[in-house]
Formats: C-alpha cells, structure tokens, sequence
C-alpha cells in the first residue's frame, strides 16, 4: 500500500488548477474530454506560442501577417489587448524573424515573448467556447 494522500479539487479557475494540480481532469456537460498532466494539456494544443502586444490596434492585420509568415501557422487576434499570438515549433527562429520584421514594417510593438498556452486556451480549443467564469461572491457597500 502507498502512503499518501489524494485531494479532489473543483475549480473554474485554471490559473489555481495549473499551480495547485498534478493532474487535471477537464469536464464539459458532465463529461470527461480530457486528462492529464497541466504540461500535458498544453502540448494538446502546441506548445510554445509568440506573443506579440502592439502600441497601435490599428497595426494588428500586419503584424498578423508577419507572425502567421515566421510561424507558419495562422494567427490569433485579440483587439482588445492589442496582441498577435501564434504556436511555433522553433521559437528561437521565430522570434528572431518576427523581430526583424517588425522593424523593417515599421510596426511598434510594446513586447514580444514566447511563452506556454494557459489552462483556459486549453479550454478553448477542447470545448470551443472560453471557460466560464466562477460567480462573483462580492458585494458592494450600499454609500
């Protein structure tokens, strides 16, 4: 017998399961899509992404284009945050050619970094639709 201890955790925030879990168990409409590891999860989707955040929304079809070009995989727009975000397979590669032709367009960007998928894109693309958020249990104060 294995000495140890087993904790069930249930949460809508995949922020808290990522630092907190060993294993994950995604469930949607009372089914199990899928398990395993939070590393494992991720690697479901494609590893390691680029991420780029520019000054101007209005620059984010061409910095699109340029990501989509070095990645050779399509793109990711959100106009909300101003990012460009796309997997690659060799990042070293890709953020060296996104670099270099953001300066040749003359495109600003605020940052560039590769990074992991989070649990909640793993969400995203396992269910189609972006994790729901857990109920707001605060109150306001009556002035």
């Amino acid at each position: 017998m294995a000495d140890g201890t087993t904790v069930v955790l249930t949460t809508q925030y995949l922020d808290e399961a990522d630092q907190l879990a060993d294993q994950i168990c995604v469930i949607d409409t009372g089914r199990v899509i899928a398990n395993g590891t939070p590393d494992e999860l991720k690697s479901r989707i494609g590893g390691d992404r680029v991420d780029v955040v520019l000054h101007d929304a209005a620059d984010l079809p061409a910095a699109a284009a340029i990501v989509e070009r070095a990645a050779g995989a399509l793109a990711d727009i959100d106009p909300d945050n101003r990012r460009v975000s796309a997997p690659v397979q060799d990042r070293m590669r890709v953020m060296s050619e996104v670099f270099a032709a953001l300066g040749a367009a003359n495109l600003s960007a605020e940052d560039l970094a590769v990074r992991r998928p989070t649990l909640d894109e793993v969400f995203m693309e396992l269910t189609g639709r972006p994790a729901e958020p857990a109920p707001d249990t605060t109150t306001e104060e009556a002035a």
